[in-house]
């Protein structure tokens, strides 16, 4: 290994991964549709679906009553009835969020991200250890619901632990595939084995939710370059859908929120005795 460095910033990536990828195409099923979601933390957020890639979302209940934004959103259809919306927050800094929605079960989750600022970002890695902080800066906040009736205990999707132990390969497109290996309830481990990091590996910080059978939604954190994965993992079809995002460059003025989907492989699964 030459002496210097070979990680990739964020906007690398997104160029790397864009041509020929295996993204699923954008949908407007829920065109026209409004959604009430009531979530669990009391809010009541209406999520109203306009014409184009519009989406006008209004806090009837909770913290900011009455505040009303328009954003630009994707959406895709990893399988009937469930969605995955993504978008970025035009008015907070740093942030997006992503809806994962089960209309089969009316409930969802509520995926939000904020990049780290410049400062926060620099800070030393021994300094986040020796303050008891995690290593990586981006934040992460999960928040569940349900669509049109009253949020109860329970109905939400749940922390699942059924991604433990498989080592999976993904491939998005003819040249960039990577695989997976979902170590414990908060660490995976990920190389590159074809495209512009090839070669670089990383164990980081993850989540696992599961929102239907075999069906989960695995989110990331990155502690080198900021970047945070949410993504949705079908082991039926073999396939997924979501978004990384990061910043654009290194000025941290730009965000880079870009679409991945991979055909996917289970490689293997291993079962711990202790």
């Amino acid at each position: 290994m030459e002496n210097k460095t070979e990680w990739v910033q964020v906007g690398d990536l997104a160029a790397g991964f864009a041509p020929d990828s295996n993204i699923l195409e954008y949908v407007n099923d829920l065109e026209g549709k409004t959604l009430d979601c009531f979530m669990e933390n009391g809010w009541l957020i209406r999520h109203s679906f306009d014409s184009g890639n519009r989406l006008t979302w209004e806090i009837l209940e909770g913290k900011g009553v009455g505040e009303k934004v328009i954003e630009s959103y994707t959406a895709t259809c990893i399988r009937e009835g469930i969605y995955f919306i993504d978008f970025i927050k035009s008015q907070e800094k740093a942030t997006t969020v992503s809806l994962i929605i089960n209309l089969n079960t009316n409930n969802g989750t509520a995926v939000i991200n904020r990049m780290p600022s410049k400062e926060e970002t620099m800070r030393p890695a021994y300094q986040s250890v020796l303050d008891g902080d995690l290593l990586t800066a981006v934040d992460s906040a999960f928040v569940q619901f349900t669509i049109g009736t009253a949020y109860t205990e329970g109905r939400g999707h749940h922390i699942t632990d059924e991604l433990i132990g498989k080592r999976v390969q993904y491939t998005y497109s003819p040249h960039e595939s990577y695989e997976h290996v979902y170590l414990n309830q908060n660490y995976y481990t990920w190389q590159c084995l074809n495209g512009v990091e090839k070669g670089l590996a990383d164990t980081d910080l993850c989540h696992y939710y599961k929102i239907d059978e075999a069906l989960y939604l695995f989110v990331w954190r990155e502690k080198i370059i900021p970047t945070a994965g949410v993504i949705m993992i079908d082991l039926k079809r073999l396939k997924t859908t979501g978004k990384i995002v990061g910043y654009d460059g290194t000025d941290f003025k730009k965000l880079n929120n870009f679409p991945v989907g991979a055909y996917a492989k289970l490689l293997n699964e291993t079962n711990h005795i202790i």
